[in-house]
C-alpha cells in the first residue's frame, strides 16, 4: 500500500513541476529555472518508472486488466 502512495505523491510532484515549468516559460529570463524544472520532472519520472517496475517484479503491484486473467 505504501508503494502506491509514494507513486501518487511522485506523480503529483511531476504535475507541480510541469505547471511550474509552464510558469517559467513565460519569463524569458528564467531559462535556468526552466531547465531545473525539466531536470526535476525527468528525474521524478525515472523514479516513478523504476518504482512501478520494482513493484511489479516484487509482486506488490499487479495488473488489473480483465483480459489478462
Amino acid at each position: 500500500m505504501w508503494l502506491k502512495i509514494i507513486i501518487l505523491v511522485l506523480l503529483a510532484a511531476i504535475l507541480a513541476s510541469l505547471f511550474s515549468g509552464a510558469f517559467f516559460l513565460r519569463d524569458a529570463r528564467s531559462s535556468g529555472r526552466l531547465f531545473n524544472a525539466l531536470t526535476l520532472r525527468i528525474s521524478l519520472t525515472v523514479v516513478v518508472v523504476l518504482l512501478i517496475v520494482w513493484g511489479l517484479w516484487s509482486g506488490q503491484l499487479q495488473w488489473g486488466a480483465p483480459w489478462l486473467h
